[in-house]
């Protein structure tokens, strides 16, 4: 029997407070830990993945290379990395950048209401994508995503939205 996966509920200062069902804390709109992940290659691409169709929630919609929840006792490295190979079927090193909290409602009912941690890895490959959690994938310059993003937004996750801007303007002032 699969358990439904636990996502680790904590305050504002990104302390544990205790595990919740996935499902139940995005019923709830309960602030938990959460990781995004851009994958960029050598010509300052982001690696962008669209989500698989029977997803339940934002299914097609583009989005960050991967994101998901930290596990129990798990490192957001450790985090990032076992899911961006489940899902892309790669690994990289990660480097995280800085975290923020953000609540996205969505259509559904359901609310992301994440702390999020965003990391950064690079890679210059074709990935090898698993097709129960993404439906396709492609390279797109930074700019291009902005100029999209602005032009056709309801093709992007909420979150991407609001995680983009603050990776956006992170990279800019630091020049990763």
């Amino acid at each position: 029997m699969i358990t439904e996966e636990q996502v680790i509920l904590v305050n504002e200062k990104d302390e544990p407070i205790g595990l919740m069902p996935k499902l139940q804390a995005h019923e709830e709109a309960l602030l938990h830990r959460a990781f995004s992940v851009f994958i960029l290659n050598d010509k300052n691409e982001i690696m962008l993945q669209q989500r698989a169709a029977d997803k339940y929630h934002s299914p097609l919609l583009w989005t960050n290379t991967c994101c998901s929840h930290q596990r129990n006792g798990e490192s957001n490295i450790n985090a990032g990395k076992r899911r961006l190979f489940e899902e892309m079927g790669f690994s990289v090193e990660l480097k995280e950048l800085f975290s923020f909290i953000y609540k996205a409602p969505f259509d559904n009912g359901l609310t992301e209401h994440e702390f999020d941690h965003v990391m950064v890895g690079y890679f210059n490959e074709d990935p090898a994508i698993n097709k129960e959690e993404v439906e396709s994938w492609k390279w797109m310059s930074i700019e291009a995503i902005k100029q999209d993003m602005q032009q056709h937004p309801e093709v992007y996750t909420e979150w991407f939205k609001i995680i983009f801007d603050k990776f956006y303007h992170h990279i800019e002032a630091q020049k990763i």
